[in-house]
């Protein structure tokens, strides 16, 4: 009997007790050891953290799988690719459609057409019908190659997908991950691409290197607690705050995690404390963050700087760098 079938029939050993009067009667401990096991491990393994080789959680690899598939140099409808990661992913379209969305938001793997929101402010992508992607150029060079993948069998078996993707580009690090599984969570920060290039070639020529997180919203960084990007390491990021002239403050940069409402909240309620003196605070984010706060009369603008700094929210980041990792010594099948 194959380790698959053994691993099956030891956790599928517990029965119920059958009383004398016909009862049934079922005992925590034998649940617990047998069932709870198996939904913690498919939790983990197929659904929340990351693998290690790339960096992907598995509805993220089935997606760039079904894209690859789907590729013929042309943007598609989102909805049709939700629809045909169906055939790989049983957990439904809302899942496909956001981790879809978040991809996308990266600028990195795939290419991007329509409105798909905005991370600076929290706006929702449009409707799966009305927006288009596409790998990007960047994705079919470093994520694909037939010959050196290994395949399995998808959830119903009639489809082959990828036990990973032979990624040639630390993308775990690129991207960053976040997840929350059965009695762990994964917590990665992203990184800078260029840095990350120049730290591989370091490494690779036995050079010292330093290599920091870095974030789409931009934003000052604390690393003083950094520790190596290990557990218990932490790093602090503010938001910048700029004079545009005597009477105006303009935010330029925000905290990771953050969005311009919540800075906005922020500033308000400290004026309404009197903690700080504005006339009027305007969002005109756009591409890049953009906030602009409109003085009171009288008001010196370096010491509103110093009271924003103490007041607006803080994005403080810490480290669970849990990762997937498994050896697949006899694959379904192979190309």
């Amino acid at each position: 009997m194959s380790d698959e079938n053994n691993e099956k029939e030891f956790h599928s050993q517990y029965v119920p007790e059958i009383t004398d009067s016909g009862g049934i009667i079922r005992r925590l401990p034998g649940m617990y050891e047998n069932w709870f096991l198996d939904y913690a491990s498919y939790v983990i393994l197929e659904r929340a953290v990351p693998h290690l080789d790339d960096g992907l959680k598995p509805v993220q690899r089935r997606i760039l799988h079904t894209m690859k598939r789907m590729d013929d140099g042309r943007y598609n409808k989102v909805a049709n690719i939700v629809g045909e990661t169906m055939k790989f992913h049983p957990h439904g379209d809302a899942s496909i459609y956001d981790a879809l969305v978040q991809l996308g938001q990266k600028n990195l793997l795939i290419d991007t057409q329509g409105n798909w929101g905005n991370i600076l402010t929290d706006d929702s992508a449009a409707a799966p019908r009305y927006i288009e992607a596409r790998l990007s150029k960047f994705a079919l060079d470093v994520m694909f190659n037939a010959k050196t993948t290994e395949w399995k069998l998808s959830y119903d078996g009639r489809n082959e997908e990828p036990v990973t993707l032979p990624v040639k580009f630390p993308l775990l690090l690129a991207q960053g991950v976040e997840g929350i599984a059965v009695g762990l969570s994964s917590k990665i920060l992203p990184h800078n691409f260029n840095e990350i290039c120049d730290a591989a070639v370091s490494y690779l020529h036995g050079e010292e290197f330093k290599l920091y997180p870095d974030f789409p919203t931009s934003g000052y960084v604390d690393v003083s607690r950094y520790n190596d990007g290990m557990r218990g390491g932490n790093v602090k990021v503010r938001a910048k705050i700029e004079k545009l002239d005597n009477k105006t403050l303009v935010i330029t940069e925000i905290p990771f995690g953050k969005n311009t409402q919540t800075l906005i909240d922020s500033i308000l309620k400290a004026n309404d404390k009197g903690k700080i003196k504005i006339r009027k605070v305007e969002d005109v984010t756009a591409a890049n963050a953009e906030i602009h706060i409109h003085l009171a009369p009288g008001t010196s603008g370096d010491k509103t700087i110093d009271a924003l700094f103490m007041r607006l929210p803080i994005a403080k980041l810490a480290f669970r760098p849990t990762v997937a990792w498994w050896k697949t010594t006899n694959p379904t099948s192979s190309r």
